[in-house]
């Protein structure tokens, strides 16, 4: 949920590269976007020159602030903005719909490209190669590797989505340069199959191989201190908590 510091989440993900003829061209990817996520993305980019949206399942908390999205590419003073690509599980559109109340006619095909995420199934935008990975949670959900150009070469990013501690998770964050991972609950929490502990996100850290872990997803009423003391039990890396604004450079 947002919480009296933030939005819920979304992150942003640039990375320089060359459009088609050749042009240099900041490329911006949006990973979830959660409510009041929209607005305080302008703080940090111009939306209207984003490349891609990318929804790792569609709770409520990673994906309503499309229905922003969609006004703003609808309605834009200067005109239609044209489709965007979004990523995301299987039946996002209906979801879309619900969201608002939308018509079953509306297709949104002005707004948005839709395209279905499968496990393992390579998507590139721009320089960027995005890698989903399926992940344990409580709908259909992906975890996502990401490799682009870095300061010294190629860089791999990895964000969790939601998920509960599984392979998958290790897979995708093996060897990364950073592992963005949720961390829903603590310790006190014992249902499984929905979030990670900090305990259970540093074991996949660990277990991964990732230089740096830091911590997301943290509940508004949940102690920071104590997310991180729980996962220093199980990891022995650079460990951050997010905060929102937050900036790394790979």
């Amino acid at each position: 949920m947002s919480g009296p510091a933030s939005p819920a989440s979304c992150y942003l993900l640039q990375a320089q590269g060359k459009d088609a003829l050749g042009v240099p061209h900041t490329y911006s990817v949006v990973f979830d976007l959660g409510p009041g996520s929209f607005g305080q993305l302008w703080n940090y980019t111009d939306p209207t020159k984003l490349d891609a949206l990318v929804l790792s399942h569609l709770h409520a908390d990673h994906c309503s602030d499309i229905v922003s999205m969609q006004v703003h590419r609808r309605w834009h003073p200067r005109g239609a903005l044209g489709p965007i690509p979004v990523y995301a599980p299987k039946g996002v559109k209906d979801r879309v719909r619900g969201l608002d109340g939308f018509s079953p006619r509306d297709d949104f095909s002005g707004e948005f490209q839709f395209h279905q995420l499968k496990q393992g199934r390579v998507f590139n935008v721009g320089p960027l190669e995005i890698t989903p990975f399926a992940s344990w949670h409580s709908v259909p959900a992906f975890a996502f590797r990401v490799k682009g150009p870095g300061k010294d070469g190629d860089a791999i990013f990895t964000y969790s989505g939601d998920s509960d501690e599984c392979d998958t998770l290790v897979q995708a964050a093996a060897n990364s340069d950073l592992f963005l991972s949720e961390c829903g609950f603590t310790s006190e929490d014992e249902v499984r199959g929905i979030h990670m502990s900090g305990e259970r996100a540093g074991r996949v850290a660990q277990n991964s191989g990732t230089k740096k872990l830091v911590l997301t997803h943290i509940q508004p009423w949940t102690d920071r201190d104590v997310a991180r003391r729980e996962a220093e039990t199980t990891w022995r890396g650079e460990l951050e908590i997010a905060r929102p604004g937050m900036r790394f450079e790979l």
